[in-house]
């Protein structure tokens, strides 16, 4: 595979995640894009490497354990900040994506996702100018299950990942709160065409 034309040599990608396999297996695949990859597994590791190597690029988890990989973003551009941030989530809602643009992410990507995406996200753009907008709503009005996983994701974004005051904000037990959590976002139905 030939190297990617917009890949600086010179500054590395910083990938933080805590899954150790999920890790492995991603740098693995964007270095032989052509990405020089260092990995962290907690913010403290991202934190050192960030000042160390002064990476180009960085891929962050939204969930790192109990912490909330949004609040990682401003310290990392604090830094660095030309830094281009991906973050990565396996619960995808608008809210999230509106906070992770707003904290100073360039995308977000919800996981699964293979390494393609990831290249296509970080280097879309890299070199045009970042209008800075979050992403847009869907046209189509969304299922009621759907606009309360939304809520619940925006409610526990402004409360930093705290659970225990984002149920006390809804009004609701926390163990019902972490149990709706627990679940997979509700994914909308393909439209059917006639």
């Amino acid at each position: 595979m030939t190297e990617l034309p917009h890949v600086d040599p010179t500054r590395p990608l910083l990938l933080v995640d805590d899954d150790a396999t999920f890790l492995r297996v991603l740098a693995r695949a964007l270095g032989s894009r052509g990405f020089e990859v260092i990995t962290a597994g907690n913010f403290d590791e991202a934190r050192t490497l960030t000042r160390r190597h002064r990476p180009r690029y960085c891929v962050l988890d939204l969930k790192l354990g109990e912490e909330n990989g949004l609040r990682l973003i401003p310290e990392l551009h604090t830094l660095v900040p030309d830094l281009r941030v991906l973050l990565l989530t396996g619960y995808a809602s608008i809210a999230t994506a509106v906070e992770a643009i707003k904290r100073g992410a360039h995308d977000y990507l919800a996981k699964p996702v293979d390494a393609d995406a990831v290249v296509r996200a970080l280097l879309d753009g890299d070199n045009a100018d970042d209008d800075g907008e979050p992403p847009d709503a869907p046209e189509q009005p969304l299922a009621l299950r759907r606009l309360e996983w939304e809520h619940i994701q925006r409610v526990l974004t402004e409360c930093d990942g705290n659970i225990s005051e984002t149920a006390r904000r809804l009004g609701m037990h926390r163990r019902t709160l972490q149990r709706k959590l627990s679940k997979h976002p509700v994914r909308e139905r393909p439209e059917r065409e006639d």
